[in-house]
Parts: structure tokens; C-alpha cells; sequence
């Protein structure tokens, strides 16, 4: 009787260990590793409907910080425009603050990982955006170094959203929505792969003392749009120049995503 017990124990010890072997190939893993990879590495999924036919936005911001309706609206507005895909969701989920005066890159990440909920499923492209309560650990604005927002992933940014509210106290002329609807848009820029960063520029247009931004004048892919001490001065620029204070991606970087399964 005791050998049969003892035959018994070990079959149940070989499951469980088989179980603990599986959970080590936790298919979820697979999924959250194609949505953890460098900056513009999914821009054909994104632009083009061959692998990804639907794109779900999932919009997460701290309480208090979430961005315009009309934000949203032309960030829809502007995937539609660019991308090819069928159908595109965004939705909108509040978080409590993380109570940092400043975030480091790092630290955003850490974030994502404790809150996004959404992945790359089936023939849908997922995207994470944090629009966060605190400004970027890097910024000077003594010595004019701000960060407004950050592709650091694929299919991941940051928004610094009460960074974009101070600049939008500046200016009579310029609102909010424009400020984060550029913002946004230029983030996105990227994550499209612009500029010579996942998508190859059909002509040299890379800003020689900013890369992966754009060298035209008035162009949504300026490095004052990621940078923002300049911002203001280019959506002025954009007004007088276009009739709109938010600038629209120049004739090169249209260019460019066409060529790589965008519009």
C-alpha cells in the first residue's frame, strides 16, 4: 500500500512540474512581445492593411489629464487618413496618478506594464498611449529643453500632458486641442516609422541636427513638435503658412508612408 501511495505521489508531482513548464510558455507572453519592440519596427502593420486589418487605440490618462474630445477626434481623423485600416477603436481609460513629480522613461514603462490591457490579437494592432501628469525627468526649460511626448515602443508613447497645458496658458491663438492634437499626430509620426526610423525615405529629408525628424519648414514632423520649446512658434508658422495652426505631414513624409503601405 505504501508503494502504491508512493507511485501516486510521484504522478502527481510529474503533473504539477508539467504544469509549471507550461506556464513558461505562456502564450500571452508571445502576444505582448510583438507590441514590445523598438520605435517604427511595426510600421507596415500599422500603415497597411496586409497583416492588421483593425487598429485599437487604448488611451490611458491620469485623472484629470485626459485630452480634448476634439483631440480624439482628429487623431481618428488622421489615422484614417494615413492607414489603410478597416477599422479603428479608440478607447479611453482613466488611471490614478503615480504621485512622481517627474518620469523617467524607465519608470513609464514600468507603468505600461502595470496597465495596459490591450495586445496585438487576431487582425488587431494594438496601441498604448499614457497621457501622464508629470513632466518628462530630462526637462531644462531654464535651458529650453522640454519634452512634450515619446514613441518608445512599437506601439507605446507618452503624452506629457500638464507639460502641453502650461504651453497652452502662453498663447490666445493657439488652444489646448491644437497642442495635443500635434503632439499626438507627431508621436504617431513615428510609431509610422518618419523619419528614417522603420520607414526608408524615398528622398533625404532627415533633419541633420535632430534625427528621425523631418528638415521641411513647416512640417508635423519637426523636432519642435516632440521638443516643445519651438512648438509654439511652429503652429504659428503653420497658421500664417497653411490657415491652421496644426501642420499637416509635408509632401517627403507622405512620400514615405505611401511607400511603405500607408496613404
Amino acid at each position: 500500500m505504501i508503494y502504491y501511495k508512493k507511485i501516486y505521489f510521484l504522478l502527481f508531482m510529474g503533473l504539477v512540474l508539467s504544469c509549471a513548464n507550461d506556464d513558461n510558455t505562456n502564450p500571452e507572453e508571445v502576444i505582448k512581445s510583438a507590441n514590445l519592440l523598438a520605435t517604427g519596427a511595426s510600421a507596415n502593420d500599422i500603415l497597411s492593411n496586409t497583416s492588421f486589418t483593425k487598429l485599437h487605440v487604448e488611451l490611458a490618462y491620469v485623472v484629470g489629464f485626459r485630452p480634448t474630445d476634439q483631440t480624439i477626434s482628429n487623431l481618428e481623423t488622421f489615422l484614417n487618413e494615413r492607414t489603410f485600416k478597416n477599422e479603428i477603436e479608440i478607447n479611453l481609460r482613466p488611471l490614478n496618478s503615480p504621485e512622481e513629480e517627474s518620469l523617467t522613461i524607465t519608470q513609464i514603462v514600468e507603468l505600461e506594464s502595470e496597465n495596459r490591457t490591450e495586445y496585438n490579437f487576431d487582425d488587431t494592432l494594438a496601441i498604448y498611449i499614457y497621457f501622464a501628469d508629470a513632466p518628462s525627468d530630462g526637462d531644462e526649460p531654464d535651458e529650453g529643453v522640454v519634452t512634450l511626448g515619446a514613441s518608445y515602443r512599437n506601439t507605446s508613447m507618452v503624452i506629457h500632458e500638464v507639460t502641453l497645458r502650461e504651453f497652452a496658458t502662453r498663447s490666445s491663438l493657439i488652444s489646448l486641442t491644437d497642442i495635443e492634437s500635434a503632439t499626438l499626430m507627431h508621436e504617431f509620426g513615428h510609431l509610422f516609422g518618419l523619419v528614417d526610423l522603420g520607414t526608408t525615405p524615398v528622398n533625404n529629408h532627415v533633419d541633420p541636427d535632430s534625427p528621425s525628424h523631418c528638415n521641411e519648414e513647416v512640417c508635423l514632423m519637426r523636432a519642435e513638435l516632440e521638443f516643445g520649446m519651438g512648438m509654439m512658434g511652429l503652429l504659428e508658422k503653420s497658421r500664417q503658412a497653411k490657415g491652421a495652426p496644426i501642420p499637416g505631414l509635408d509632401a517627403e513624409c507622405i512620400l514615405d508612408l505611401q511607400n511603405n503601405g500607408g496613404k
